[in-house]
């Protein structure tokens, strides 16, 4: 996988990640709120029917008070109280019902089968033994049961909340009864309903999902499409650079050697020539081709001296053999040399063994500082220190030249190629460099990071 492709990865990954956490935890939270809204909806919910249960018996209490406060317990009395309590209903399923305290149903409007017939024994399809609860909670002065009965419009057996209250005087239990099963399904609808937004929920954060690690993969992706475009132009042109540097190159060992060690070649020819000529000649003429032949050993050691500037130009033997400290301590003896202007180097730290283009890379840089200072800064004294703290290697070359605008210098398109030059060679090192100039001189350091390098230490 390129680099750029695990950037891209390491990007969608954790955003992919991060909207599966939060999608877990809203539905987790919804879902904690979706039971305890159905919790509070079925609370209210039987809340309403208890109360509306006890109106409702409350009612058919006031229906045949008039008949229970006589204290007559004649069969008239009670069939009168019977029929009243028959003919009150609510709605297909509501109904009042009476039994004795011994479990015998007395009136059953919806099932009339039942009138008469001892049910102290009935149990429910879930073992409950109805009748009983039912008188229970009535001899303990009346309340709130919940149990299954069959129900009428439908026949099925569904859960019902029944109240029921004792009369006391008549030896009967009364009450009446809500089905539930409607309830039940409103409250499935309530969870349908709310599965459906969860649901829905889930949907909508993995389409964001997918359009964001979408949009991040068009982006890395254009990206990656300018990046490349922006590195093949600086390819060219770093290519051209290096062609350029190359002619430049050339011509300098052209000229060096055209106009030094050319010019001097001729020259020790035509005095070779005109000495062999004066050696057979009178003893004035010989004496004559020796000190021409002293003179041309004189500039053949010219020649020869010439041959190792430029050999050490182009790759001084030093550098591999004693190493960059060394190196640079010769270079600033040679550019002293021919240029006049006094060069001091020190070193400081473990600087003998480096990695080779580390090496190869800061002596270059030093080159072409000396240079730049030898063409432009009209400086008196000059400083090259190399130093080693740990894992940084520093080079640092000052001067008290006239020093440059760094900024000017930067943004000019046909200025400052060598410290452009410096600075490309520093990063492919994965090092950098820092300029500081004004007019009481300029100081370059090269700064490597030697930590990533295998060498020994």
């Amino acid at each position: 996988m390129k680099l750029r492709q695990k950037f891209i990865f390491l990007a969608i990954a954790p955003l992919i990640v991060a909207l599966c956490a939060i999608a877990l935890f809203i539905r987790q939270q919804a879902v904690t709120l979706a039971q305890q809204q159905r919790a509070t909806i079925q609370q209210a919910w039987l809340a309403t029917k208890q109360a509306e249960l006890e109106h409702y018996v409350e009612l058919a209490s006031h229906a045949i008070a008039h008949l229970t406060s006589t204290g007559r317990k004649d069969p008239a009395t009670l069939e009168e109280a019977k029929r009243v309590l028959a003919s009150l209903s609510f709605g297909n399923d509501g109904y009042f019902f009476v039994y004795d305290l011994n479990g015998r149903n007395l009136m059953h409007p919806r099932q009339p089968e039942l009138v008469g017939r001892d049910l102290w024994n009935l149990h429910d399809q879930f073992g409950a033994p109805t009748i009983q609860n039912l008188i229970a909670v009535a001899k303990k002065g009346g309340g709130l049961v919940r149990y299954n009965w069959a129900k009428p419009s439908s026949g099925v057996a569904a859960p019902k909340l029944g109240y029921v209250v004792p009369i006391a005087d008549w030896g009967w239990m009364m009450g009446s009864g809500l089905y539930l099963d409607d309830v039940d399904a409103a409250l499935a609808k309530v969870d349908a309903q709310q599965s459906r937004n969860i649901e829905t929920t889930m949907w909508w954060i993995a389409g964001l999902a997918i359009l964001a690690a979408l949009a991040i993969g068009a982006s890395g992706l254009a990206l990656n499409v300018s990046e490349s475009r922006v590195a093949d132009a600086k390819l060219k042109v770093l290519a051209q650079r290096v062609v350029d540097s190359q002619e430049t190159e050339r011509a300098r060992l052209s000229r060096d050697l055209h106009d030094g060690i050319s010019q001097w070649l001729v020259s020790i020819k035509l005095q070779i020539e005109a000495g062999v000529i004066r050696l057979a000649g009178s003893p004035e003429q010989q004496q004559q081709a020796r000190a021409s032949f002293e003179r041309t050993a004189e500039e053949l050691n010219k020649v020869l001296g010439e041959v190792r500037r430029i050999s050490h130009d182009l790759r001084p033997t030093l550098l591999d053999d004693m190493g960059l400290g060394a190196a640079l301590e010769h270079l600033a003896g040679e550019f002293s040399q021919h240029s006049g202007m006094p060069v001091s180097f020190k070193a400081a730290g473990k600087v003998e063994k480096l990695p080779q283009v580390v090496g190869t890379v800061l002596f270059r840089i030093a080159q072409e500082a000396l240079t730049n200072i030898e063409r432009h800064a009209h400086a008196s004294t000059i400083s090259l220190s190399l130093e080693r703290r740990r894992h940084e290697l520093t080079l640092a070359v000052a001067d008290d030249g006239a020093g440059f605008d760094t900024e000017d210098v930067a943004v000019h398109p046909q200025r400052g190629i060598g410290l452009r030059n410096m600075m490309e060679r520093l990063d492919a090192i994965g090092g950098a460099l820092q300029i500081a100039s004004s007019n009481a001189g300029t100081t370059v350091r090269a700064i490597v990071d030697l930590s990533h390098w295998n060498h020994d230490d």
